[in-house]
C-alpha cells in the first residue's frame, strides 16, 4: 500500500471531521455561510468601526514608517520595518492570490470581486489589533533575537488575570495548531503547486521534473534551507527583495493584459457592481458573491488568523502602534491590490471570450493563465514564474510561523529550533512525492481554527489598543490623518 493510501487511511476521516467542525455551514438566505467567516468577517466590521476607520486614518502614517523609517537603533527588536512588511506580506501572497480568485469568480460571479475589494479593506482593521499585540506582548530571548505571536498575547492576558494555566493551554493550542498548520498550508501546498507549475511549463508529461517529484522537492528544500537556517534576519532579507520583484511582476503584467481589454473595463465595472448589489438575485447570486468574496479575501490575507503578528513582531521598534500601523498595508497589497488586479483580468477578458464556458473546463489557476494569454501568448511563463515565487515566499514567511509555534511548546534552545527547521524542510520535499487532499484539508483546518482563541484575544485587548493608540496619536499630533 502506498504512503498516499496510508495518509488517506488514517488522518482522512480526522481531517474531515476537523474541517466538518471549522467550516460548519450557517444558512442565510438559503446560502450556506461557513462559520469561520462569519468569525472573521464579524471582527474585521466590528475593529473598523471601534478603531474609527483606522484603516483609512492610519494608513498614511504606515506608509510614511515605511519611507522615513526610525532612526533609533537601540531599538528592542531584529528587522526593519519593511523587512516586517515584506516578511509578512510574503506569507499571504501566494498560489491563492492567482487560482483562489478565479475560483471565487466562477462560484460567485462578477460581483464576487467587490466583496472581495471589501473584505480586504475591513481586513486591515484586524491586522492592525494583532500586530500591534504581537509586538507590545512579545519576549527577548537571551540571544537578543524575540518571540512574538498570539501565543504569547493571549498567555499574558490570562496569567496577569490569575488564569496563568488558561492562558498556558491556549497559548500551546495555537501554538501546535500553528505548527500543524504550517506543515500542510504553508509548506507541502506550496511545493506541491510549484512543481505542478514547473511541469505546465516544461512540457507536462514531457517534463524532465515528470515522475521526479523527489529530484524537484530535493531542490526546492535545498532553496528553502538556505534561507530558513540564517533565522529571521536572512528570512527577511530574502522576503524584503523577493517580495517587491514578484508584486511588481505581476501588477505590471495584470495591468498590461487589462489595458489591452480596456475596451471591456466599463463593461466590467458595470457586471461588478450590478451583481453584487442586484437585489432581484439577493437570495442567490448576491449573498453567493457576498460569501465567495469575503471567503476568499480573509483566507488571502489571513487578518483574524494572527499568524502575520509572528513576523511583525520581529520589527526594531518601542513603540507598538507603529507596527501595527505599518501592517494595515498588508491587507492593502495583498487584497485590494493583488486580488482585485486578478479578478479585473478573469472580468476584462475571460468573461468577454467565453474562457468561463463549462465545455472548456477552467478553472483557478488555469483560468488565470488562460485569460492571460488570450493577449500574450506567453505570459502563462510569467504566470508560472510568479506562482513559483509566491510559492517560495510563502514557504519561508511560514517556516517562521511555525519555528516560533515549535519553541513556544519545547523552548528557545539551538538544537531545537534546528529539528525543526530540518523536518520543515523534510516537508517541502515530501509535498513534491505525495497526494495532499487529506494532509491539506486537515492543516486548513487547524490555521483556521486558531482563529477563534485569537479573535477572542482581540477582543479582550480591544480596549486597551484602542488606549494605545489615541495615546500614540496624542504624543504625534501630525498623524491624526
Amino acid at each position: 500500500m502506498s504512503i498516499d493510501a496510508h495518509i488517506e487511511i488514517w488522518v482522512g476521516p480526522i481531517a474531515q471531521g476537523l474541517s466538518e467542525l471549522v467550516f460548519y455551514p450557517v444558512k442565510l438566505f438559503n446560502q450556506d455561510f461557513p462559520l469561520i467567516v462569519l468569525w472573521l468577517a464579524t471582527a474585521a466590521l466590528w475593529f473598523t468601526f471601534y478603531l474609527r476607520m483606522i484603516n483609512l486614518r492610519g494608513f498614511g502614517h504606515g506608509v510614511r514608517l515605511l519611507i522615513r523609517p526610525s532612526s533609533n537603533k537601540t531599538s528592542i527588536g531584529e528587522i526593519s520595518h519593511f523587512k516586517a512588511l515584506s516578511t509578512a506580506t510574503s506569507g499571504t501572497v501566494g498560489i491563492g492570490n492567482i487560482s483562489g480568485v478565479a475560483v471565487a469568480i466562477t462560484i460567485g460571479g462578477a460581483g464576487a470581486a467587490f466583496w472581495l475589494f471589501l473584505a480586504g479593506f475591513l481586513a486591515m482593521s484586524t491586522k492592525f489589533m494583532e500586530c500591534t499585540l504581537g509586538v507590545k506582548y512579545r519576549r527577548v530571548n537571551a540571544d537578543g533575537s524575540v518571540s512574538g505571536g498570539p501565543m504569547y498575547y493571549l498567555e499574558h492576558f490570562f496569567r496577569t488575570r490569575d488564569w496563568p494555566r488558561i492562558g498556558t493551554a491556549l497559548g500551546s493550542f495555537y501554538a501546535l495548531a500553528l505548527v500543524i498548520g504550517c506543515l500542510g498550508i504553508g509548506n507541502m501546498f506550496q511545493s506541491n503547486q510549484a512543481y505542478a507549475q514547473v511541469l505546465n511549463i516544461t512540457g507536462g508529461e514531457n517534463s524532465f521534473f515528470y515522475g521526479r517529484g523527489w529530484l524537484f522537492g530535493f531542490l526546492m528544500a535545498s532553496a528553502v534551507a538556505l534561507v530558513i537556517l540564517g533565522g529571521i534576519r536572512s528570512i527577511a532579507a530574502a522576503a524584503s527583495r523577493i517580495m517587491p520583484i514578484m508584486a511588481v511582476l505581476y501588477v505590471v503584467s495584470a495591468l498590461l493584459i487589462i489595458g489591452l481589454s480596456a475596451d471591456h473595463l466599463p463593461g466590467a465595472v458595470a457586471l461588478i457592481f450590478n451583481s453584487a448589489f442586484s437585489w432581484n438575485s439577493v437570495q442567490g447570486g448576491m449573498i453567493g458573491a457576498v460569501i465567495v468574496g469575503f471567503q476568499r479575501a480573509l483566507f488571502s490575507n489571513e487578518a483574524g488568523i494572527g499568524s502575520a503578528s509572528i513576523a511583525h513582531s520581529a520589527v526594531k521598534t518601542d513603540e507598538p502602534v507603529t507596527e501595527g500601523l505599518v501592517s494595515l498595508l498588508e491587507p492593502f497589497i495583498d487584497t485590494m491590490v493583488i486580488c482585485t488586479l486578478t479578478s479585473l483580468v478573469i472580468i476584462t477578458t475571460a468573461i468577454p471570450n467565453g474562457l468561463l464556458e463549462d465545455e472548456l473546463g477552467l478553472e483557478g489557476i488555469a483560468l488565470t493563465s488562460a485569460a492571460f494569454a488570450h493577449h500574450i501568448s506567453w505570459s502563462p511563463y510569467i504566470i508560472a514564474a510568479a506562482a513559483l515565487l509566491f510559492a517560495f515566499s510563502t514557504t519561508i514567511a511560514w517556516s517562521y510561523y511555525g519555528l516560533k509555534g515549535w519553541t513556544y511548546i519545547f523552548g528557545e534552545a539551538y538544537a531545537t529550533q534546528m529539528i525543526f527547521k530540518l523536518g520543515f524542510c523534510g516537508f517541502v520535499a515530501l509535498g513534491c512525492m505525495i497526494q495532499l487532499s487529506a494532509v491539506l484539508e486537515f492543516s486548513d483546518a487547524m490555521v483556521f481554527l486558531i482563529a477563534v482563541p485569537n479573535i477572542i484575544g482581540l477582543y479582550l485587548y480591544g480596549p486597551e489598543i484602542k488606549r494605545d493608540l489615541e495615546d500614540y496619536l496624542y504624543k504625534y499630533p501630525s498623524q491624526k490623518q
